[in-house]
């Protein structure tokens, strides 16, 4: 199933526009399929997605209203963490 995948920052135009770009290009080295978009704090819990990726800063406050996986980055620009958690997040699908 191809997922849909939220990335999520304050306003959902900077941080989350790289945040995208990267899981993007993860996903399609690694063979998966994915439909990647970005959100912002106020309206993502209201997004249909399968997955939120958002900052520790935001983090607490999305899982709280969230009714999907939230998972949390340290740093959107470390791509080793980011691969981590995206490809792990992949495979259990």
């Amino acid at each position: 199933m191809k997922q849909r995948i939220q990335a999520v920052c304050g306003f959902g135009v900077g941080s989350s526009m790289m945040l995208k770009m990267n899981i993007e290009k993860i996903a399609k080295e690694h063979g998966y399929e994915v439909d990647v978009f970005c959100g912002d704090i106020t309206t993502c819990t209201a997004n249909e997605c399968n997955v939120i990726f958002t900052s520790k800063e935001l983090g607490a406050r999305i899982t709280e209203r969230a009714k999907v996986p939230v998972i949390i980055l340290n740093n959107f620009m470390n791509k080793k963490e980011v691969e981590e958690k995206v490809l792990a997040y992949l495979q259990e699908q």
